[in-house]
C-alpha cells in the first residue's frame, strides 16, 4: 500500500473502493443456462458506477475540533498529517512527495516541498471524489 492511499484510506475513501461492484457472477448464470442466449437478445449495457463523494472537510474538521493541538489542515501538510495520524516527519514526507513526483528541485528545501506537497495531496484527494473547497486547490 503506498502512503498516498494510506491518506484516503484514512479518509474514508478504502471502503468504497474495496467493495466490488454487484452483478451477477458468471458462474452462476452458466450453471443455470444449458443453451445459449439467442441472438435476438439485446445486451444489457453495464450499470455505471457513481464515484462516491467523500467528505473530505467535514471529516478533517471533526478531527481537528477533537485534537488537542491546534492543527490548521487547510495550509499544513503536517497538521494534515497529523490529523489522519500518519508520521508526519520529513523522511515520510519525503516518501510521499517522491510517490506523488515532486520535482527534484522542491525535495531540497523542506518548506518548498511541503507547500508543492499540500496542495498536490489535496488535489489528488479532490480527483479521488473528495470535496476539496476550490480555494485550497488554486
Amino acid at each position: 500500500m503506498g502512503f498516498f492511499s494510506k491518506i484516503l484510506e484514512k479518509l474514508g475513501f478504502g471502503d468504497a473502493a474495496a467493495e466490488p461492484a454487484p452483478g451477477p457472477s458468471p458462474t452462476a448464470t452458466n450453471a443455470t443456462t444449458t443453451t445459449a442466449p439467442s441472438p435476438a437478445a439485446p445486451a444489457v449495457p453495464p450499470t455505471p458506477v457513481a464515484v462516491p463523494l467523500v467528505d473530505v472537510v467535514a471529516n478533517l474538521e471533526k478531527r481537528a475540533a477533537a485534537s488537542s493541538q491546534k492543527l490548521n489542515w487547510r495550509t499544513s501538510i503536517v497538521d494534515l498529517l497529523k490529523l489522519l495520524d500518519i508520521d508526519s516527519s520529513l523522511a515520510a514526507r519525503k516518501e510521499l512527495a517522491t510517490e506523488l513526483g515532486c520535482p527534484t528541485e522542491l525535495m531540497g528545501d523542506s518548506a518548498e516541498m511541503n507547500m508543492w506537497l499540500h496542495k498536490t495531496v489535496l488535489a489528488r484527494i479532490a480527483a479521488n471524489g473528495g470535496n476539496v473547497p476550490k480555494e485550497l486547490l488554486d
